[in-house]
């Protein structure tokens, strides 16, 4: 095999290493070795060499990223079954005539599939939701003002968060990119943090959408505590920490 193909296939493998750390959160050395089928003593080297280039952090057994949001539509390929199952359970609390705050991330996409044909009112930052539902007449849809962020398909900045405050929902699903064994719900990217908690502020109730990546996943901006969520649906067990902070805050665990 010539060195140019050795080469285009380690640098095929960085970008699938980077992939699955960025939407997986820390991985094991081993983990790696078994999703993209090569030895723990490739996915090491590969790992010295990504760290090198200032990726990942090495840690021990294994790697975590923590740069922040990937691509949308990297993220939208991930855990998609496991992310539907949490759509289909919090697509059945809303009901007819009510309103619906839907974040920014690909799990409010998936539970914006779940909400066609029904009688209510979508208000979203999120891109991919507004294309989802534009063309379902039965939705009142409303698009919130903002900055665009092409790569992540959202509206941040001053001017979302002006529009939430002229707004009220009975429901906000929100996402995360980490849940801290504290309750506290994180997110990567500091620009999003301000949009996310001035949509808390504009709602009735709170549901976290988290699938099993999420505990504790990444994240270094606290969006907030476990006090101000009212229901967290999720397909994962969480640990004993975080249930205990979980129920001391009156949460509603539903496991999908």
């Amino acid at each position: 095999m010539t060195s140019t193909v050795h080469r285009v296939l380690a640098e095929r493998r960085h970008q699938l290493i980077l992939r699955a750390l960025r939407s997986g959160g820390p991985a094991a050395v081993t983990d790696l070795s078994e999703q993209l089928g090569v030895s723990p003593a490739t996915i090491r080297r590969d790992l010295l060499k990504l760290e090198e280039e200032g990726l990942l952090t090495r840690v021990h057994g294994g790697a975590v990223v923590e740069e922040g949001d990937q691509p949308f539509s990297e993220v939208a390929e991930v855990r998609v079954p496991e992310k539907d199952a949490i759509a289909e359970r919090a697509a059945a609390m809303v009901e007819d005539g009510q309103s619906v705050l839907l974040d920014i991330g690909t799990t409010a996409y998936r539970l914006a599939r779940q909400l066609h044909g029904r009688r209510i009112t979508v208000i979203t930052s999120n891109l991919v939701v507004y294309e989802e539902l534009v063309d379902d007449e039965g939705i009142e849809l409303v698009l919130l003002g903002g900055m665009v962020r092409r790569e992540y398909r959202s509206l941040v900045g001053f001017l979302t968060e002006d529009n939430l405050r002229q707004l009220h929902a009975d429901w906000l699903f929100l996402g995360t990119s980490g849940v801290r064994p504290g309750g506290q719900v994180m997110d990567t990217t500091v620009v999003e943090v301000p949009v996310k908690r001035a949509m808390i502020k504009a709602a009735d109730r709170v549901v976290l959408l988290a699938d099993r990546a999420k505990f504790p996943g990444t994240g270094m901006a606290r969006v907030c505590g476990p006090e101000e969520l009212d229901v967290v649906v999720t397909n994962a067990p969480a640990d004993a920490g975080t249930r205990a902070a979980l129920e001391e805050a009156g949460v509603r665990v539903v496991l999908t």
